[in-house]
């Protein structure tokens, strides 16, 4: 229970910091930031299993590159959903799931988390 919270802690941070790069999200406040990072993990719970079954062959011929734009939709799903949570076109959403990404990466690699 407690890594799941530090999870999404981490994750609402990395928000906020994506959102301070200029790449196209943008977050209001830390609250936004939280129901934020609460969306897009039932997005990615409910939602990229069925986009990424779905979309198999196109992630097969790109050899996984689909699998960015993939990200990207999630994303601005999660976006549509929580008020102060906006992404700014689909190229935003892109790049901002990919900034999202290495700043996820960075921070659990630090801490050891899995």
């Amino acid at each position: 229970m407690v890594e799941f919270l530090v999870v999404w802690l981490v994750v609402a941070i990395g928000l906020i910091v994506v959102s301070k790069l200029g790449l196209g999200i943008e977050v209001d406040d830390f609250g936004s930031a939280l129901f934020g990072a609460g969306a897009l993990g039932i997005v990615n719970a409910l939602i990229r299993p069925v986009l990424a079954f779905f979309s198999f062959p196109i992630v097969l011929l790109t050899l996984g590159l689909f699998a960015l734009v993939i990200n990207g939709v999630c994303l601005m799903i999660a976006a549509a959903l929580v008020p102060g949570f906006k992404v700014k076109g689909f190229f935003g959403a892109v790049i901002g799931s990919i900034a999202l990404t290495i700043f996820n990466l960075i921070v659990f690699k630090l801490a050891g988390v899995t």
